[in-house]
């Protein structure tokens, strides 16, 4: 079975390989496929965003695809940078920039949460939608060199998730539950097919 990823993010793509490997699943990028689509994701919220992913790639391969959306939802910015996460800085600046905006917030008011909405549309056409939320706090300095994005800064369990490997992150993180839910929807699915 072959599922698009609607992306071209390595690193995304790689904790998809790694959850969905048991399953036998062929994970490919939009660049694997051979397609090249880069809709505006002007949605409201992470549903949304990845829902207009998914239907872009599906209509030009109609084959399954999984697209999601994530972010960091700061509780003392108000939830943001949200849905803007990933525009709320230069990549290479949007760590420095949160702390930046964080730097009177005591420990204590730091709460924040990564959250994914992974849209799956199988081989019918049928959209389903799954959410992963994983809770932590944001640190006051970079820490480690694993992951990418803002997992420098986000501590889970006091421990920010670019110094967990990934097996360890995916166990845990926003994007590695919604893409189990995934994964456990498949598997029924796949068992009712036998």
């Amino acid at each position: 079975m072959k599922i698009i990823l609607a992306t071209n993010n390595a690193n995304k793509l790689r904790e998809a390989r790694e959850i969905f490997s048991p399953l036998g699943i062929d994970i490919l990028s939009q660049k694997d496929a051979g397609i090249s689509v880069n809709p505006e994701e002007n949605g409201k919220t992470f549903a949304e965003n990845a829902l207009i992913k998914a239907r872009a790639v599906h209509e030009l391969v109609k084959l399954p695809v999984i697209a999601d959306d994530s972010g960091l939802c700061v509780d003392a910015l108000d939830g943001a940078p949200g849905v803007y996460s990933a525009r709320y800085a230069p990549e290479n600046l949007l760590c420095e920039t949160l702390l930046q905006n964080m730097q009177n917030v005591p420990d204590g008011e730091r709460t924040a949460k990564f959250v994914t909405a992974a849209v799956l549309i199988d081989e019918n056409g049928k959209e389903l939608c799954f959410e992963g939320v994983c809770s932590g706090t944001i640190a006051h300095e970079r820490k480690g060199t694993n992951g990418f994005g803002y997992d420098p800064i986000f501590l889970y369990e006091n421990v920010s998730f670019a110094e967990l490997d990934p097996e360890q992150k995916n166990a845990v993180s926003h994007r590695g539950k919604a893409f189990r839910k995934i994964y456990d929807y498949l598997t029924q699915t796949l068992q009712e097919g036998n």
